[in-house]
């Protein structure tokens, strides 16, 4: 199976696959510069969708664009007449104010899919806190764009837990636990500015989210409750389902990646199933960065702190 992974950059240590340009760390790195070093340095247009006629010649579809790369010609996707693309330099130097100012540094950026999906992670400075000793989590900014059509323009703030590097939810209910969405319409670059008025609540929205990873490190759970949390966050019914995904959640919980720190607490146990949608699900790596980013994980993962926050209360 071909890598979904088609370029990238990172800085610290080399991703799963093996791919991309090394940054070294410590090393400012502008939005141009990302571009070059994971390969986004391309545009994307829009062309008329025509079809054989019946009598002979062409004829147009009418409402249907299918999406090109200017570079090398690949198609990206079909969309609709009001389909307004949005470049991958004007995507990424939405980020550039924050690292003018110091307030963040980029840390990948990349395309998913043959280019069908860009996204870049951004590390906001001073950005860390405790969930309890040598467990610190981090604060991101994470931005992801589909050239195909199939998702809006999406910006959001995520912490990461530097033992595992899980992608963790924000606090449920705060304005910052969800990716805000902008449309590829005539409003997108509009919207991409106003988006940035995010910022100014992002150190308070943190903060309120460690605190609920704390509540849930406080709190301890059984085999029995582990087995229940996992039913209700994935939808099992109680008397069959999960053969395999049950034990591999239990077997992630006793030894997955940070389980020491975690402990046999809801702490663990909502780690145990972050760690099984970012790493284990999906038929590749690849596929399950992408449904973690841009997909179905992104609500399960929601869903999994939301359930951990009320059986632990």
């Amino acid at each position: 199976m071909a890598h979904l992974v088609e370029s990238m950059m990172y800085v610290g240590e080399t991703p799963w696959h093996g791919l991309g340009t090394a940054i070294p760390e410590g090393k400012k790195i502008s939005v141009r510069e990302a571009i070059v070093a994971a390969k986004l340095n391309w545009q994307v247009n829009l062309r008329h969708v025509f079809t054989d006629h019946p009598k002979g010649g062409k004829l147009g579809i009418l409402d249907h664009y299918a999406v090109y790369r200017t570079s090398d010609d690949a198609f990206l996707g079909m969309v609709g007449p009001d389909y307004v693309p949005l470049q991958n330099e004007e995507a990424l130097e939405w980020f550039q104010p924050f690292l003018d100012s110091g307030e963040a540094t980029l840390e990948t950026a990349g395309s998913l899919k043959g280019g069908r999906q860009v996204w870049a992670l951004a590390k906001i400075r001073d950005g860390n806190m405790d969930v309890s000793t040598n467990d610190p989590v981090s604060h991101y900014i994470l931005l992801s764009n589909a050239h195909d059509g199939s998702v809006a323009v999406r910006v959001g703030f995520t912490p990461i837990r530097v033992v595992c590097n899980n992608t963790l939810t924000l606090a449920i209910g705060s304005k910052a636990s969800q990716l805000l969405k902008v449309r590829h319409s005539r409003n997108l670059h509009v919207n991409l500015e106003l988006i940035r008025e995010t910022m100014k609540v992002a150190r308070h929205e943190f903060s309120a989210t460690v605190e609920q990873y704390r509540q849930l490190h406080r709190r301890g759970i059984d085999a029995a409750g582990l087995e229940k949390y996992v039913r209700v966050v994935f939808s099992l019914p109680n008397d069959k389902g999960g053969k395999e995904l049950i034990p591999n959640i239990i077997y992630l919980f006793e030894r997955g990646r940070g389980n020491q720190e975690a402990g046999r607490t809801y702490w663990g146990a909502y780690n145990a199933v972050t760690e099984y949608l970012n790493y284990f699900r999906g038929k590749s790596q690849d596929n399950t960065l992408s449904s973690l980013w841009f997909g179905e994980s992104t609500n399960v993962n929601r869903h999994a702190l939301n359930v951990a926050l009320k059986m632990a209360a």
